[in-house]
């Protein structure tokens, strides 16, 4: 799924395009791409017609489009979804699911192979959209607050990169980031979150918002065609990848091999010399049990 840096490579790229334009017409091509919006394909339809788009912002995974100040156009692009700009006339995408051509004849193609994003209306969202309010802030955000969150981290019964994948903690930051920002951190993925000092907490947060900056300069991360930039274009941070992906290959930092271990139907990745759990909690057993299976977990979203 694309993570702060990808989705916010779409928001620069959008604003560049719809920026105070005007929608002149909108065609729902697939009305599964409209799922999350209340009303169908016409009512979404007849509340963005006419309407004048301001600059594109961003909290976390979510974007969305200011509506005349007062509403906004919401996007969550999933797994699969991808804003595309091109020319009027232009063949459409394979997958386009929804049209949007503005007052200068530019067309903006809302594109989903596996239909996991959405888009939809939202009145009187122009600041924050009703359905992101208990999203938190991100690492980029001006005021997000590392001292801050970093004690709502230790305060949760969880481990560390549960945590970080916690959208109502810190958002943004989902399996690569979370895993990059362990190994920057020397911290293993299942360090419980009650027993990180404060200066290692601090550390986990600091250095996920450094290896976004980094992945934001280098156009994100691009594993596959699923995830490119309004143009078509993949972002190339996947060669700057310290440990995801990388099983087997030597640690940047070590040379020990990455290892790749299960971890909420997924992977974590990580260095086992670098990212060693402290002693004490490798004699921990029962403790890092008990956080590993906290029901206080929120889920990845």
């Amino acid at each position: 799924m694309p993570e702060l840096p990808e989705v916010e490579v779409v928001r620069e790229g959008l604003a560049q395009f719809v920026e105070g334009r005007r929608i002149d017409a909108v065609r729902v091509l697939d009305a599964r791409a409209l799922k999350r919006h209340d009303g169908g394909p016409d009512d979404f339809v007849g509340s963005l017609v006419g309407r004048r788009c301001d600059e594109p912002r961003r909290r976390g995974k979510y974007l969305w489009i200011p509506l005349d100040g007062r509403d906004a156009l919401i996007a969550h692009l999933g797994m699969s979804g991808q804003f595309r700009v091109d020319a009027p006339g232009a063949p459409l995408p394979q997958h386009a699911r929804v049209v949007i051509t503005m007052d200068d004849g530019t067309q903006l193609r809302f594109v989903d192979q596996r239909l996991f994003g959405s888009l939809a209306y939202c009145p009187g969202g122009a600041g924050l959209p009703e359905p992101i309010r208990h999203i938190a802030l991100d690492p980029f955000d001006p005021h997000f607050r590392v001292e801050a969150v970093a004690g709502r981290l230790q305060a949760k019964h969880t481990t560390v990169k549960r945590a970080l994948l916690d959208q109502t903690l810190v958002s943004g930051i989902g399996n690569i980031y979370a895993d990059e920002a362990l190994w920057l951190a020397h911290t293993n993925y299942q360090h419980p979150t009650s027993l990180l000092s404060t200066r290692r907490a601090r550390a986990v947060l600091r250095r996920a918002a450094d290896v976004m900056r980094r992945a934001l300069a280098a156009g994100g991360t691009s594993f596959d065609a699923l995830y490119v930039n309004v143009h078509g274009d993949s972002g190339y941070f996947a060669r700057g990848l310290a440990v995801y992906g990388r099983d087997g290959q030597p640690c940047p930092r070590c040379g020990t091999a990455i290892v790749r271990q299960r971890f909420m139907n997924r992977s974590s990745y990580l260095c086992p010399r670098c990212q060693r759990l402290p002693r004490r909690l490798e004699q921990s057993e029962p403790a890092r049990a008990r956080a590993s299976s906290s029901a206080h977990d929120a889920p990845e979203r």
